[in-house]
């Protein structure tokens, strides 16, 4: 058993969360191989410093440690990063979902940026979305559009995987997105020189 995440048969690299490599992956895949090629290569140069201890965490709470790789499609892993809606940090935490999940977001402090609380916060709010939905596609997709909005898609279409309900007008097109970016993302960083 190789533990360096290589098929021992294939060559192929082996991932610990589901991977699909269908025409939207890989459009993604281009798009940051051509299109932000540069900025990707400073989101993964930022998250190699920041790569051990994400993974330490994750491993606390049983996740897969390639889950790190959402947070490249998140924020580049950038502390600072504030989205339209608010959302902020490298996770990109909702101020409601950051006190929820323990985070201290006052007037005085925002532990959505401090990468090590937000991390361990990441890790609770993503073990709880496995343990609900009990698959990583559906998981991350709560992940982006919370965990009502793929609970009602699920229900409205009677379906049980996120391929299906993507297949739908129950889900914003953002979330449709989504997890074939997190996958196109998790490819390219497994596999920087290819």
């Amino acid at each position: 058993q190789r533990t360096d995440g290589v098929d021992s048969t294939s060559g192929e690299p082996t991932y610990n969360i589901p991977i699909v490599r269908d025409q939207k992956v890989e459009s993604h895949m281009r798009f940051f191989h051509t299109a932000i090629r540069d900025r990707f290569e400073m989101w993964l140069d930022r998250l190699g410093r920041y790569k051990p201890m994400v993974e330490h965490i994750f491993t606390e709470f049983d996740l897969p440690s390639d889950l790190v790789f959402l947070s490249l499609i998140e924020s580049g892993f950038n502390p600072h990063a504030r989205s339209r809606a608010r959302a902020t940090g490298p996770w990109q935490f909702m101020k409601g979902t950051a006190l929820m999940y323990g985070l201290r977001v006052d007037q005085y402090v925002d532990e959505r940026k401090d990468p090590y609380k937000s991390t361990v916060a990441a890790a609770r709010y993503l073990r709880d979305l496995y343990d609900l939905f009990g698959a990583w596609p559906l998981a991350m997709a709560a992940y982006n559009a919370g965990e009502g909005k793929v609970q009602r898609a699920l229900q409205k279409t009677n379906t049980e995987s996120f391929w299906e309900i993507a297949q739908t007008k129950h889900l914003r097109r953002e979330t449709k997105e989504y997890v074939p970016r997190i996958m196109a993302a998790t490819i390219i960083a497994r596999n920087p020189d290819q």
